[in-house]
């Protein structure tokens, strides 16, 4: 009687056709979801943090730009004339023409729209300190989102014969984050598709086999960013989703593939008909292919964790794309090998390269005497091989012990982009772009935060703001004049009436003051994302309000905070989550309490490893002048993702390697020998599998996007760790050593494992075949 997933393989092997003609409705259904399209955000934090509550209390008050709108930024520049020179600034309102007369601009804002031209902090904070660049603020009706649709139609309106032009700001710096990681993707597939391809075709010989788990991977691809896409329609999703999509889709499933085709050829060269080929490929190979699915749900699962960042959709986006892989490689590929029975042989090249098909094969693949011949070295010396493989894992994940995490920004972009040249030009050149700010909202739920108690607060509070160390100035409704007192302010906010007021200050009321709040605005001369400029954010949150007022913080460094403490909050949680689930898989699979402890201590070494690698690379910045990135800070996303990512991989690879080892285990009863024929029959398939998802990982470390180099690289360096170090090394050392002591688990356990009975028996057809 054929077991469950035999049962399903004969079904589909029935049905060939009808899979294979629903599996082109999903494509079409996944084809409609990519003309959609859908709207990504650029990261951020959406929970209760106190820099999401004073943004929310900012966003009540007033501005003149109005507070949906967005902008750009535009630095007009000539090296051989200054912006005072006439002919200058005709061709700055010459180039801006085109601007003013479009309805989708709110405003302009240049240095000669000030109360003089030349005169005043205003408009010498809109030319360079060499004054051969002037900086023009573009502001826009809609919001970002609608805003992004149509920036490069209004960047195209403004050019100028005499005069070099930069654009960057929010809106320009979204638009070119959106490109680059648009032609990251596309390179990222151009690459690994072909090099897979040529891997592929080393392993199985023939290109029929070898374009099997390339078709799958694309069609995995497609359905992953139109799943991706649609999941956008319903909640906030990041920028980054559609390349981490196409990352997980495409190495998951070409892995799978190639396990389910490898298996499905050794049948066949077993001498089992097209039928059983495919139910036997399925009812193994496909059980392998659904634990390592959900091993790699499990680490994704840990994403959902960190609810209110863009981390949790991508947990989710990743989840879509996984299914969908382990679903082709369920329907679609087997249906497909059902038609295509001995004829996925076809077109045999690389013959030198290829191993031939065998006429005894096991459950889980052919013998390798390479692999068994390094598993017996292994084992005849384990704690002089497991000294330094230890060693060098520890020490390769030193480099982690000082991680410093910023949320990324515009450096992120490589040096050839438009809105990136024009942020550096804006940092070095212009007075107070290199400041950082921090609104400062003094939030009174109470009431009125104008009656005459609290006017004197809020004086005692902007000069305790200002007297905070590198504090370069203070803006706020209390200081318009130095020679008011205290008295003076309490008596024009409390006594007189808003309509005997100046013009001025009628407007710094309207902009600065709500029904509960009064913004303060303090300048720093530090670095957003530096630890002096951290710490000045948390002097000012620690100042305090009487009368029940409370002062909140928000602006990039107060985001950045939040965002890395939350996150260092949440991750025990998350990681504590994945490993105690991955564990009670291993559990239920294995019977022993004693290796899944050690494939949770190997997986948790090969990320230290990983990790080591990404803050050496990318933090210390080396490689930076070979890779092509600005060193900096650690964005804070990058480790979750990775520990997600790789934990649920490389658990793909434990199961295969112990499950061959256990059941020579039973077998024999000889741990040694066990050991030696697991390798022995694993390791040629897992080294295939680890090499195409490297190949993969590799492609997109050639990203632009830092965030996505960094990724990639990160998640290569892991699997290359665990593929060799780990696999071939540190298991066998530490399995040899601990003998018998590998299947312990308390008796109780015991019995509630044998009670669960998880095998699924395969269908006998003579001598077994394939790569479980």
């Amino acid at each position: 009687m054929d077991s469950g997933f035999a049962s399903w393989g004969r079904l589909v092997f029935r049905f060939r056709w009808l899979t294979l003609a629903m599996s082109l409705v999903l494509l079409g259904i996944t084809v409609g979801m990519l003309l959609t399209g859908g709207k990504f955000a650029n990261g951020g934090y959406s929970g209760d943090a106190q820099a999401v509550r004073a943004a929310n209390l900012l966003a009540t008050v007033h501005s003149p730009q109005g507070s949906t709108g967005t902008s750009f930024d535009l630095i007009f520049t000539d090296v051989h004339r200054r912006t005072e020179d006439p002919l200058f600034q005709a061709d700055v309102s010459s180039a801006l023409g085109p601007l003013r007369a479009d309805s989708r601009v709110s405003s302009l804002v240049t240095p000669y729209d000030q109360s003089g031209p030349g005169s005043g902090p205003a408009a010498a904070a809109l030319r360079s300190n060499n004054d051969h660049s002037a900086l023009v603020l573009v502001n826009i009706k809609d919001r970002l989102s609608t805003a992004e649709d149509y920036y490069q139609t209004l960047r195209d309106e403004v050019h100028s014969s005499r005069l070099n032009i930069l654009a960057t700001g929010d809106l320009a710096v979204t638009v070119a984050s959106t490109k680059t990681l648009q032609s990251d993707l596309a390179r990222a597939q151009s690459v690994s598709l072909p090099l897979s391809l040529i891997l592929l075709l080393l392993v199985f010989g023939a290109l029929v086999a070898a374009s099997l788990p390339i078709g799958v991977g694309i069609l995995t691809v497609i359905g992953g960013v139109g799943g991706t896409l649609l999941l956008a329609h319903v909640t906030d999703v990041s920028s980054y989703a559609i390349d981490i999509v196409a990352l997980i889709g495409l190495g998951v499933a070409i892995d799978y593939s190639l396990f389910l085709v490898n298996r499905f050829r050794e049948e066949l060269a077993a001498g089992a008909d097209t039928e059983d080929a495919v139910v036997r490929s399925v009812a193994t190979s496909g059980r392998a292919i659904v634990f390592s699915g959900v091993t790699v749900a499990v680490g994704l699962s840990g994403l959902l964790f960190f609810r209110g960042t863009f981390l949790a959709s991508m947990g989710a986006a990743g989840a879509i794309s996984v299914g969908l892989a382990v679903l082709y490689g369920l329907s679609f590929l087997p249906a497909l090998l059902s038609v295509l029975g001995s004829s996925v042989n076809r077109l045999r090249v690389l013959h030198v390269f290829s191993r031939r098909p065998t006429t005894h094969v096991t459950a889980f693949g052919a013998r390798s005497p390479f692999w068994r011949g390094i598993a017996e070295w292994v084992m005849q010396r384990p704690i002089l091989v497991l000294g330094p493989a230890l060693a060098f894992l520890v020490l390769a994940g030193i480099p982690f012990t000082h991680l410093q995490m910023a949320t990324g920004d515009t450096r992120g972009l490589p040096a050839t982009i438009e809105a990136r040249q024009g942020y550096d030009l804006l940092v070095a050149n212009f007075p107070g772009q290199n400041q950082t700010t921090f609104d400062v909202v003094a939030y009174y739920p109470s009431g009125n935060p104008l009656t005459a108690d609290r006017v004197a607060d809020l004086y005692r509070l902007t000069h305790q703001i200002a007297a905070v160390k590198g504090i370069l100035r203070v803006d706020s409704i209390f200081n318009l004049d130095p020679a008011l007192t205290v008295s003076d302010y309490q008596n024009m906010y409390v006594n007189e009436s808003p309509s005997t007021l100046s013009g001025t200050i009628r407007s710094a009321l309207a902009s600065s003051v709500g029904p509960h709040i009064v913004v303060v605005e303090a300048f720093s001369n530090q670095v957003e994302s530096s630890p002096a400029a951290r710490n000045q954010l948390s002097s000012i949150r620690d100042l305090t309000l009487s009368g029940g007022g409370q002062v909140l913080v928000t602006g990039v460094t107060a985001f950045d905070v939040d965002i890395i403490n939350y996150i260092l909050r949440v991750a025990p949680y998350a990681f504590g989550f994945v490993l105690a689930v991955t564990y009670l898989v291993l559990f239920l699979l294995t019977g022993s309490v004693v290796l899944p402890l050690k494939a949770v201590i190997m997986n948790l070494l090969s990320i230290s490893a990983s990790f080591g690698a990404l803050v050496w690379i990318f933090q210390d910045g080396h490689l930076s002048g070979l890779l092509g990135f600005t060193p900096q800070a650690i964005d804070p996303s990058v480790p979750p993702i990775l520990f997600a990512i790789v934990f649920g991989l490389s658990m793909d690879y434990e199961v295969i390697m112990v499950s061959r080892i256990q059941e020579e285990y039973r077998r024999t009863h000889d741990n040694r020998s066990a050991v030696a024929t697991g390798l022995e029959r694993t390791g040629r398939l897992i080294t295939s599998a680890a090499l195409i998802m490297i190949i993969v990982f590799l492609a997109f470390g050639l990203a632009q996007a830092v965030v996505i180099k960094a990724i990639g690289l990160g998640l290569a360096v892991a699997v290359a760790v665990d593929a060799t170090i780990v696999r071939a090394l540190v298991v066998p050392a530490v399995m040899r050593l601990l003998g018998k002591y590998n299947w312990w688990a308390p008796r109780p356990l015991s019995w509630l494992h044998e009670r669960i009975h998880l095998s699924d028996e395969i269908p006998s057809s003579g001598e077994s075949a394939g790569s479980g």
